[in-house]
């Protein structure tokens, strides 16, 4: 079964695409598709590390998961490793046709905006630390405003 059928796909029709390419033509688009997935999902684990500390503010409980999560982050910039993610997205956008790209996400996607010389490894230590110290205030503001409110139901 086609999800696309040739007969409605306009690249296929324009180009008198036999079934073998149609075929390739559509296992790309979904690998494409399944990169850019790995790519929004990259990114708003990476946006949960950084930010996820202030909705744990508003909700408590959502610490379970952003604590392991800013842990996690932090170590990928320290240790200078390479997430998951990355290469899984590099796979794809290869087998999509694409090409992938060498480094990790950050250094790729975030850092070639910020910083046009790249990602160094000072830079790395700084962007963990710079986690670890914005969720260290946030989660000691949370205790604090805790630790108040069980001194207050005392």
């Amino acid at each position: 079964m086609e999800i696309v059928p040739k007969e409605v796909c306009a690249l296929c029709i324009q180009r008198e695409l036999n079934e073998d390419v149609h075929a390739r033509i559509i296992e790309r688009m979904w690998f494409r598709f399944a990169a850019d997935a790995v790519l929004i999902v990259h990114a708003a684990f990476v946006l949960f590390v950084v930010l996820g500390g202030f909705a744990v503010l508003r909700w408590p409980s959502l610490a379970w998961i952003h604590v392991p999560a800013a842990i996690w982050g932090a170590l990928i910039e320290f240790a200078g490793w390479i997430c998951p993610l990355t290469p899984l997205e590099n796979s794809l956008r290869v087998r999509g046709g694409e090409g992938g790209y060498e480094g990790g996400f950050i250094d790729h996607y975030v850092t070639s905006m910020l910083y046009p010389d790249g990602l160094t490894r000072p830079m790395q230590i700084v962007l963990g630390a710079f986690v670890l110290a914005l969720n260290a205030f946030v989660y000691a503001r949370l205790w604090r405003r805790r630790r108040s409110l069980r001194r207050r139901d005392a």
